[in-house]
């Protein structure tokens, strides 16, 4: 299977149809009939190639000042969003890319629209922005603890009715959409990250003394609702898979494997735009040549 095949399989369809999380496996690491080692050397061959691409796209990405990149990351908690942030963005410019993590809204966010503390923050053009979080948790948290729609105090809301969740699908596919069309080019990845290996690395976090910040007990209380994440998960994914935004479902279970996918989309996702250096208009042609001749004539 070849990397178009992988990928292809990971990106969910924008035909509206039912999306089921049991069909994306989370453990998948390659095909078992090559040795796990050599799929590691393999999958870190790809995430050196891909790093050295998105540095080559950055380049591009910020000389033509035409697009920006958004990049809209979610998981569970303990999928590996930093760690993977950390590593696939090793190549590239600190200076082009900004990172927003999104956590529980301020009373100043909660006095604006849901979609409010996440446009204002938007990547301008030339840039890569990563949403760690963002948006998309006012159709998973809020919809798995609906209580929480009262603390934005909107009129006449009512979330036990599909209606309401149907509307905040439509917000943000018009958003998305009016970003798209407007030269903000959007790459959403959900980190797919399985019950099993999610404990596996909370223990982690309360046996390692190095790691005892990462814990809250807080996560391990979320973990009583995991039924009730993967439907708003699946949910989710149908409603705002489109065209224009679609949505990518990444294995998380091996960091290795999430790293170089992730790594590869991004590259090939900036890529896709076929970003060229703007090329120097006549006068400009003519100042680099008078510049050449004074200098080798030092």
């Amino acid at each position: 299977m070849n990397l178009d095949d992988i990928l292809g399989q990971w990106l969910v369809p924008h035909d509206g149809k039912k999306v089921k999380l049991k069909d994306y496996d989370p453990s998948w690491d390659g095909d078992d009939s090559i040795p796990k080692q050599e799929r590691k050397e393999t999958a870190a061959e790809l995430l050196a190639r891909s790093i050295a691409k998105l540095s080559v796209a950055q380049n591009r990405l910020y000389a033509a000042d035409s697009w920006s990149v958004l990049v809209v990351l979610q998981a569970l908690d303990a999928a590996g969003k930093d760690g993977t942030i950390r590593h696939v963005l090793t190549g590239v410019n600190p200076q082009g890319v900004e990172v927003h993590n999104f956590k529980a809204p301020s009373s100043l966010e909660l006095d604006h629209d849901f979609l409010w503390r996440c446009a204002r923050v938007l990547p301008e053009r030339g840039r890569i922005g990563i949403f760690n979080r963002s948006y998309y948790e006012e159709v998973l948290v809020v919809n798995v603890h609906p209580d929480l729609v009262a603390k934005q105090r909107l009129p006449k809301a009512d979330p036990t009715k599909e209606k309401f969740w149907e509307h905040r699908y439509e917000s943000i596919n018009a958003f998305e959409r009016h970003l798209s069309r407007n030269g903000t080019h959007i790459v959403k990845l959900f980190l797919n990250v399985s019950r099993e290996e999610q404990k596996k690395r909370f223990l982690e976090r309360i046996e390692d003394p190095a790691k005892h910040w990462k814990f809250s007990a807080a996560d391990v209380a979320e973990r009583a609702h995991w039924t009730e994440y993967m439907r708003a998960y699946e949910a989710m994914l149908a409603a705002t898979s489109t065209k224009w935004a679609p949505w990518y479902v990444v294995p998380a279970d091996n960091k290795w494997v999430t790293r170089a996918g992730v790594a590869s989309i991004l590259a090939r996702e900036i890529e896709s735009l076929d970003l060229k250096f703007p090329q120097p208009t006549p006068d400009a042609a003519a100042e680099l040549a008078e510049a050449k001749r004074i200098l080798e004539a030092e």
